[in-house]
């Protein structure tokens, strides 16, 4: 029976030490395997990851660059952000900036896409993180990655003169991949 106890306690231990060694909320243990494009410079380390699921706002607008020429514009994201036991921790919306129940953000700066691996779906970033002063998950946060996403492209109605100025939500999910110096 000690035996019996002493194992389990062990195991359990073990479990604990697991769940406590820097393993991100999506379960991720190491720095996950991208394209070179968005690989995070060297001195940054994972802090964890979140599953953000929700909408990708678009506008119908004419081109700056094309004269009479009209495109769907990404306006915002609108996203809610889960941990890895799928509780929800915070949200993500336009700046881009994500944003945790604890009252931390982080703000970022597209610096390099991905397509991502599979057509149809929105391309993987890494976004330069800016985060507001003070304390919380986002606090020091450098950078941000936006992986694994799912549908999220513009909308594939039509967008001419017509229909300038019309807006579109688009159902989408990605993994956000938080790292810290």
């Amino acid at each position: 029976m000690k035996s019996t106890i002493r194992t389990f306690t062990i195991a359990a231990l073990l479990v604990a030490l697991a769940a406590c060694s820097g393993m991100g909320p999506m379960g991720m243990m190491k720095t996950p395997d991208v394209p070179a494009a968005i690989v995070v410079p060297s001195g940054n380390k994972l802090a964890f990851a979140l599953k953000g699921s929700g909408l990708q706002n678009y506008e119908c607008r004419a081109k700056a660059d094309a004269a009479g020429g009209y495109d769907w514009a990404l306006v915002s994201p609108e996203a809610a952000l889960r941990d890895r036991n799928d509780a929800l921790v915070g949200k993500h919306y336009g700046g881009p900036t994500w944003e945790h129940g604890d009252g931390s953000k982080v703000s970022g700066k597209t610096l390099a896409a991905a397509p991502a691996p599979t057509p149809g779906n929105i391309p993987w970033l890494l976004l330069q993180g800016s985060p507001n002063p003070g304390n919380g998950a986002f606090s020091r946060v450098t950078y941000v990655q936006r992986i694994n996403t799912n549908a999220g492209t513009a909308p594939s109605d039509p967008c001419n003169a017509s229909t300038a100025g019309s807006k579109k939500q688009v159902r989408y999910s990605a993994d956000y991949v938080f790292y810290k110096s």
